[in-house]
């Protein structure tokens, strides 16, 4: 036997014994002795082995397939600018702790820096975005340390193949293969919190911290203080609407806690995490402040939930006091244009059926569906908050929809042409994408920037392309809707296959002035209006 059909070998072999049932590769010749022993493997029931031709786009939908079921998914390419086109997908894992097994195939060591073809220095190309990296070129290698490495973020393995790259005999290799079950490591807790005050708040980060809704639920019923989720499909019990009223510079100093205990990241409102700094104690609780966020400040800092000792009682006054907020908020929103991008939001919140999984691009969807979306349950969430990116959007949905039975994309337009390779192969994936067209960069317009000198070229980025032209081209079934009632219609259908429902909105400026306007109202007509009505269980009537 060959060394380079050795090593492949015994590199698939120990995925498989590791409870690797996923692998995305995409064609190349240096890494056809992967590729081959991939193919021969899911011959045997082994693996399911799927094919994606652009990396870019198999990484991140490696990272949909490892965030819907938790274990490790490996990813294998082939050599030259191919190795790059993982990193964004890669950064996003590190980001959210994903463990993804980048096997990045190589020249031998000796070709390097020599004008070898399709050589470059790829060991350790990622580096500080793995948690573990090595450079192999011993058939007998032992994956032990990538492995422990997979338990918090992504590896990669960079491996040597030399000539010939084909098998040259008919070896039985896969017999006696023994599956053992990948089991993240679980710390001991024996972390406690004190609850010192009566008037806390929880702010639930999109991501959750990776904790599980039933975790954090639990963990803020028994600490007793309003909940603030930036995602309010998993959490019913958090305050309605919160980072749209927080948005009144005056609520937000009526509300101002003595605590707040933020769960995760806070990665969407500036309302919210404005709230988080002017509190009197700030309590962080995420496992990535020991191996990601290093420097991550607060008054105290957990990486796991922490046991619950009370020295007070709760305040049923405080958390009402909220609540009114978020119920004035609501009683606002019949306001709203029927046909804009808040009540899409707002309304795709409230139809989606039991049981359904979501995947909610950034930029402007997802702050949408945060701010005007009613808490609910039923739903299961996912998005790529580790870095908040656009790209690969389309991947990462597909890769999460391949694990489920019924799921649901929000994307952008931008989001959705950043990754249009991801569509390529996915027609048997019951997956139905939502995309929000704009034609250009909603969110600037929301932002700052929204009044500079030159702002459609270089933050609004009109595309003047139809995005269900461009998914009809590729064969997959495409609707476009102009109203609120279509839009109903088509979310309610049954999902099976790929399918794309396009929302043309009104324009950007509209949409933005229209977000201006109901922030105004919140801060004149509720502030006065329940500062009229409510006694501030703490400040008197104001």
């Amino acid at each position: 036997m060959n060394s380079s059909t050795q090593l492949a070998r015994n590199l698939i072999r120990q995925l498989i014994q590791n409870n690797v049932t996923d692998v995305v590769l995409s064609p190349g010749s240096r890494n056809a002795p992967l590729s081959i022993a991939l193919y021969e493997a899911e011959q045997r029931g082994l693996i399911t082995l799927h094919v994606r031709i652009d990396e870019r786009t198999a990484g991140f939908f490696a990272l949909g397939i490892a965030k819907a079921s938790r274990r490790p998914v490996a990813v294998v390419c082939t050599s030259g600018t191919a190795v790059a086109n993982y990193h964004p997908a890669l950064l996003e894992a590190r980001h959210s702790q994903i463990p993804l097994l980048v096997i990045t195939a190589d020249r031998p060591a000796r070709l390097r820096q020599t004008g070898a073809n399709q050589t470059t220095l790829q060991a350790g190309i990622f580096g500080n975005a793995t948690t573990y990296a090595d450079d192999i070129s011993d058939p007998g290698v032992d994956l032990t340390s990538a492995f422990l490495g997979l338990q918090s973020g992504p590896v990669h393995l960079n491996v040597q193949f030399d000539e010939p790259l084909l098998p040259d005999d008919e070896n039985d290799w896969l017999s006696g293969t023994n599956v053992r079950p990948f089991i993240a490591t679980e710390e001991n807790n024996d972390a406690e919190l004190t609850i010192t005050d009566r008037r806390g708040v929880i702010v639930v980060g999109h991501d959750r911290g990776d904790f599980t809704v039933d975790e954090v639920s639990k963990f803020a019923q028994e600490v007793g203080w309003p909940l603030i989720a930036e995602d309010p499909l998993s959490f019913p019990q958090s305050i309605a609407h919160a980072s749209l009223f927080l948005a009144s510079q005056k609520i937000c100093q009526i509300l101002c806690p003595a605590a707040v205990i933020v769960i995760g990241r806070t990665t969407l409102s500036r309302s919210t995490n404005t709230l988080v700094k002017s509190a009197g104690r700030e309590i962080v609780i995420d496992p990535r402040i020991v191996t990601v966020d290093v420097r991550r400040s607060a008054d105290q800092l957990f990486q796991t939930l922490p046991k619950i000792t009370k020295s007070i009682a709760g305040d049923s006054d405080w958390i009402s006091f909220w609540s009114s907020y978020g119920q004035k908020t609501a009683d606002l929103l019949d306001v709203l244009p029927q046909w804009s991008e808040a009540n899409i939001a707002r309304n795709l919140a409230q139809v989606l059926p039991f049981h359904t999984t979501l995947f909610i691009s950034s930029s402007r969807p997802i702050r949408d569906l945060e701010g005007f979306a009613t808490p609910r349950a039923g739903i299961e969430t996912f998005t790529n908050r580790g870095l908040a990116g656009i790209d690969g959007n389309i991947s990462t949905a597909l890769g999460i929809a391949s694990q489920r039975t019924q799921s649901i994309a929000v994307l952008g337009d931008l989001a959705f042409l950043h990754d249009i390779t991801g569509l390529i192969g996915a027609i048997d994936t019951n997956l139905r994408i939502l995309v929000i067209n704009n034609d250009g960069g909603g969110i600037f317009s929301t932002l700052p920037q929204g009044d500079t000198v030159g702002f459609e070229k270089i933050f609004g980025t009109p595309h003047g392309l139809d995005p269900a032209a461009i998914a009809q081209s590729m064969g997959i079934k495409t609707t476009t809707v102009t109203s609120i009632d279509q839009l109903v219609h088509e979310m309610s259908l049954p999902i099976s296959g790929l399918s794309i429902v396009v929302a043309n909105v009104p324009n950007r400026e509209e949409n933005a002035r229209m977000l201006r306007e109901f922030s105004r109202m919140i801060d004149s007509t509720i502030h006065l209006g329940l500062n009229r009505s409510l006694q501030h269980p703490v400040l008197g009537h104001i």
